[in-house]
């Protein structure tokens, strides 16, 4: 397949008539099961600028998450520290003394209950790999075709009922707040 960074790179390179490589800096990617909103740089300082917010925690990210059941209620707050095992691509809670263990702190929220499926808003405080999966395998609420971290039936299209619905930062040069909203797919709607 295609990555989606290639694909960026291309529509780049038509849309401003750059001839040769293309620079294009990944600032924030999703799994590639889940949806939603990508951040990336047209130039190194732009990426550089944006990743010190990131790394600064003053970009603000919403996502939206299908669990099965309605075993959850009201909302609350995921901490925990994680441990990624880099051979099996899985992220794991672990003990906050652990080699490689880092915090992290999701605040979630019940938006609606539907047929059986819950509808969370889930914010990261932090930006840890798999943090938001972890977080619902933790609630007991994996989401909806996540099999590595706990549902047990795939969906048709191999997603996961993951959503990243909104980002917003400081223009990196401009300094002006941007926000970023990406509707639901209809794929997912479905799922709700």
């Amino acid at each position: 397949d295609e990555s989606l960074l290639d694909w960026g790179m291309r529509w780049v390179g038509e849309k401003y008539s750059k001839p040769g490589a293309v620079f294009l800096g990944v600032v924030h990617r999703l799994d590639r099961p889940v949806s939603g909103v990508v951040v990336f740089a047209r130039t190194s300082k732009a990426a550089e600028r944006l990743s010190v917010q990131f790394r600064d925690r003053t970009v603000r990210k919403t996502y939206l998450g299908v669990v099965d059941g309605v075993s959850l209620d009201g909302a609350g707050r995921v901490e925990q520290w994680l441990r990624k095992n880099s051979s099996s691509n899985r992220v794991q809670p672990c003990a906050e003394r652990d080699e490689g263990a880092r915090l992290a702190v999701t605040d979630w929220r019940v938006v609606e209950r539907r047929a059986g499926l819950t509808l969370l808003e889930l914010k990261p405080v932090t930006g840890r790999s798999h943090q938001l999966r972890v977080a619902c395998q933790t609630l007991g609420a994996p989401l909806t075709g996540d099999l590595k971290y706990g549902a047990l039936v795939p969906l048709e299209d191999k997603s996961i009922a993951l959503h990243a619905a909104q980002i917003s930062f400081d223009h990196p040069t401009l300094g002006e707040r941007l926000e970023f909203i990406a509707p639901l797919p209809k794929a997912m709607h479905k799922k709700i």
